[in-house]
């Protein structure tokens, strides 16, 4: 089954958590603190595999977790590093963040790698809080948490060379007569319901060749199958646009060029502006010889190169396929999806907001010093209320309108606020 658009969830390791302990030792009777650091949790990368073509892998997995670092041990020992989970994707993908819509980035090379999630740092052991003051630090860091998204992957086919035209036009009869590849094949419209690709070679050169389906009238707004499969053309550096030159079932050939084309340049204008060679197929039909010299001269005039053909026999195939190296060779390279700078924001600052009589405060320094923070452990959360001092949660909270007795949520935590001593003064 050909996937080419899915939705996954990512989450990188969270660190391990730090230890707090500390030195048992004969002969040691004042051991200080020896709690090891965590480890640091485990990426999440997305790897360009060969021996992948599809998404289809990833249409019955949503949700995707790399391992957390193990925690902290004894006698200053570290934990072990969470192991990177890896996701294998096919040569194409272009990765968006589902939330914001934004291109993360465009896999096109073979073993390329992006690390869509990081892994969070592994929590500070009791012996990195020793100072000359606090000599017996109780507490310990929680690891960090890892980042996570919420991802859409979509393939755009690697390919030379594409195949447009009509249903029933004989794309993938072409396909089948010049490459290995072997399409379904039959005499009514919408045969073919997946992209199918083939390498082809003529004379030393080769490229690839797409047969891209379902386009008709209103593919760029869904008709037919085209809304699913225009975007892979976006990456062809030439278009072989097949025509159907016996005019099977009434149709018009020239108006068909037209649709085509005109569908085109409404998905993506630049595809109408893409090298282009028609091929008049089923030349060995009568109806197609005797419309052949008409066709041509008109779809000549208008600057394009045309070879009349018949897919199903080959005649003047191989004149079609060299017209097409030649014009691979002045094309420009396949166009890439424009990833911005991803610069990393700073954090915005502290937002209070009240939700149904709760303060929730929200913002990413703080957050992440709640989720590092030992909450079961006294001393760890004095210096947790330290910090929320320097960072102006309470002053935050205040000008919010919080009173004595409120209820405030950080994260996981929720206390009652109690005003400082000095404050009830005022």
């Amino acid at each position: 089954m050909f996937i080419d658009r899915v939705k996954i969830y990512v989450k990188a390791g969270d660190g391990g958590n730090g230890m707090a302990t500390f030195r048992r030792e004969k002969y040691v009777p004042h051991g200080g603190p020896s709690g090891g650091d965590g480890g640091r949790g485990g990426d999440v990368l997305l790897v360009v595999s060969p021996h992948v073509n599809t998404l289809l892998d990833l249409r019955y997995r949503k949700h995707y977790r790399a391992e957390r670092g193990e925690n902290g041990g004894p006698n200053n020992m570290h934990g072990r590093a969470g192991r990177d989970l890896v996701i294998l994707v096919p040569p194409g993908t272009v990765v968006y963040d589902d939330d914001t819509g934004q291109p993360l980035a465009d896999l096109t090379e073979l073993e390329q790698t992006f690390v869509v999630a990081r892994g969070g740092r592994g929590g500070r052991g009791n012996a990195r809080f020793a100072t000359s003051t606090n000599q017996a630090p109780t507490f310990a860091e929680q690891g960090e948490p890892g980042e996570e998204r919420n991802l859409r992957l979509e393939l755009k086919l690697l390919a030379d060379v594409g195949l447009v035209g009509f249903p029933n036009a004989g794309k993938s009869t072409l396909l089948a007569q010049v490459s290995a590849a072997r399409p379904k094949i039959a005499d009514y419209p919408f045969t073919t319901l997946t992209p199918n690709l083939g390498v082809v070679k003529v004379d030393d050169q080769t490229f690839v060749m797409a047969d891209i389906p379902g386009l008709i009238e209103g593919a760029h707004q869904g008709q037919g199958l085209g809304h699913e499969f225009l975007r892979h053309i976006e990456r062809t550096r030439v278009i072989i646009h097949m025509i159907d030159a016996s005019g099977w079932d009434g149709r018009d050939p020239l108006e068909d060029f037209h649709t085509i084309n005109f569908e085109l340049a409404q998905y993506a204008p630049e595809l109408a502006e893409r090298p282009q060679i028609v091929a008049l197929n089923k030349m060995d039909l009568p109806q197609a010889r005797e419309r052949a010299a008409t066709l041509t001269r008109e779809l000549e005039s208008m600057g394009h190169k045309v070879f009349p053909i018949s897919a199903a026999t080959g005649e003047n195939v191989l004149p079609l396929l060299r017209a097409t190296v030649d014009l691979l060779a002045t094309a420009p390279p396949p166009p890439a999806v424009e990833i911005p700078d991803v610069v990393e924001t700073s954090d915005p600052g502290l937002q209070v907001q009240v939700e149904d009589g709760v303060f929730v405060v929200r913002g990413r320094q703080v957050e992440k010093r709640v989720a590092m923070t030992n909450l079961e452990n006294e001393e760890a959360l004095l210096r947790l209320q330290h910090a929320f001092r320097r960072f102006g949660v309470f002053a935050a909270l205040q000008e919010a309108g919080v009173q004595e007795g409120d209820t405030v949520r950080i994260g996981e935590l929720e206390f009652e606020y109690i005003p400082e001593p000095w404050e009830k003064e005022e």
